[in-house]
């Protein structure tokens, strides 16, 4: 006996952006933050400047962060196909985003810890070597941050006009840590700076303890953008829930009694309907209400007919 053939009717779950520009550079980045983390640690052990050695600290936290990165770039675009991820691997950058927040708060952590310890355990400093060094780290940091800009380019050349949560965080946790790398060595300069001149050994720990709470606070907005999408909470700045509701009710009869919606992708939405009204319109008509809406990209909808009297809209 024939089939009909429902293909037509099955769409793809790959919600994930074309982000090959950003893997090459990201790459890149890794290459060239690795080799400035060797030198800069090296040379704050032989010039024994905390700020120095921090700023090398924290670059080699920033490899494993952009490692991570990567990985998560890979793992997205090799599985995007994969049926067992029910709503593509889109989720997988934003965890990847997650991980490398959580790297940048311990290694914040660290640097303030071994801060206060140098304030109490106070070390001779190379100020000229150490600060030639450091100089040669916030150039590789401003390189690093122009090379992940212009992967973000790549990544959204049609973004203009958009909401804050269009934005690929994987990328996003990547140029966070380069930035707090060129603050550390921007920091790490003035402090290095100040003690050869005037003798302000104190700021060169200083330093440490302010960047460590700069970098903190920055790893806490991103831990608060990734983990509200891998709980799939909907972000504060989206109105989607009420516009959904909005197109829905538009007739006065229909009622959106229960609504899901969350992240599965950059910018990309989906949603769970349950719609009550004494004449129920088709799924596709209330997709029809729906179709303005271009970031909702998985809509289900279930209808349910009223036999009672209910309260519409026009008498609320």
């Amino acid at each position: 006996m024939d089939r009909t053939d429902h293909s037509h009717f099955r769409h793809s779950h790959d919600f994930v952006l074309d982000s090959s520009s950003a893997e090459r550079r990201t790459r890149v980045v890794i290459v060239i933050t690795a080799t400035m983390m060797v030198i800069e640690i090296t040379a704050g052990v032989a010039f024994n400047s905390m700020a120095l050695l921090v700023d090398g600290w924290h670059m080699g936290t920033h490899v494993t962060a952009f490692l991570i990165t990567a990985l998560a770039y890979y793992f997205s675009r090799r599985h995007a196909a994969n049926p067992l991820h029910s709503f593509g691997t889109a989720k997988i950058g934003v965890l990847g985003g997650f991980a490398s927040a959580v790297v940048l708060a311990v290694i914040a952590l660290l640097m303030a810890g071994e801060s206060v310890h140098r304030f109490f355990v106070p070390l001779s400093i190379h100020f000229n070597e150490a600060i030639g060094i450091a100089v040669l780290g916030l150039a590789v940091n401003l390189v690093c941050a122009l090379v992940l800009t212009h992967a973000h380019d790549h990544a959204h050349p049609h973004d203009h006009g958009h909401r804050p949560h269009h934005q690929d965080l994987n990328l996003r946790a990547a140029y966070l840590h380069v930035l707090a790398d060129a603050f550390t060595s921007v920091t790490a300069i003035s402090a290095l700076l100040a003690g050869k001149f005037f003798a302000w050994t104190w700021l060169d720990p200083a330093v440490g303890i302010l960047g460590s709470g700069v970098v903190l606070s920055w790893a806490y907005s991103l831990i608060r953008d990734t983990g509200g999408i891998l709980l799939d909470r909907t972000p504060a700045s989206s109105d989607l829930p009420e516009e959904i509701r909005r197109a829905i009710e538009s007739d006065g009869d229909s009622i959106v009694t229960d609504l899901h919606v969350w992240q599965v992708g950059v910018g990309k939405f989906a949603a769970i309907v349950a719609i009550v009204a004494h004449e129920p319109r088709t799924s596709d008509q209330y997709r029809e209400r729906l179709r303005g809406n271009e970031e909702l990209v998985h809509v289900t909808i279930e209808t349910q007919h009223c036999r009672e009297d209910h309260e519409t809209l026009a008498d609320s």
